[in-house]
């Protein structure tokens, strides 16, 4: 069974590759997570991206199938801009945007997130006044990208039939 151990996800500054390449997980190589999920809800995700995006423990368990895939930076991305969306304080906003902005749109970013040219402008025109929605055609468009492209192989992962094996 799965420990409850979760690292708190903090929206901004969480970082690539940082400790021993096992840290936080478990015998079964899968990463520990708050409360472990139940069988029914692990096979859930594989009916919804929805429920698996909605879930703490399937974010996690996402996230570190695409940082097994070079490509977490899409989710970390997606977690920002839920934190900015519940940020009232017009200059924690401004700051969380630059942040946002610096980390993941920036085309000097090691993080940049793959966005088109019409989502760049529109995030480019959004950052003259930023918002908690400052984001949103972007978030959408990795959103999106997750669902289509990673989320497929993610169910088909050995992680995913591991987890449903354990659970």
């Amino acid at each position: 069974m799965l420990r409850t151990v979760l690292s708190v996800f903090d929206g901004l500054t969480v970082k690539n590759g940082e400790g021993s390449k096992n840290q936080g997980k478990n015998e079964h190589n899968l990463p520990e997570i708050d409360t472990p999920p139940s069988l029914e809800e692990t096979r859930a995700w594989s009916e919804s991206f929805d429920r698996l995006m909605k879930s703490a423990g399937g974010r996690k368990i996402f996230r570190e199938f695409l940082r097994s895939e070079y490509s977490e930076e899409n989710m970390l991305f997606w977690i920002a801009c839920e934190d900015l969306k519940k940020e009232e304080n017009p200059e924690i906003i401004e700051e969380k945007a630059r942040l946002i902005y610096e980390d993941y749109i920036s085309i000097l970013s090691p993080k940049e997130v793959s966005l088109d040219s019409r989502v760049r402008e529109v995030v480019n025109r959004n950052m003259i006044d930023p918002t908690p929605n400052t984001f949103d055609d972007a978030q959408l468009q990795i959103y999106t990208l997750m669902h289509r492209d990673s989320y497929p192989r993610f169910l088909n992962s050995q992680m995913y039939k591991t987890l449903i094996q354990t659970s």
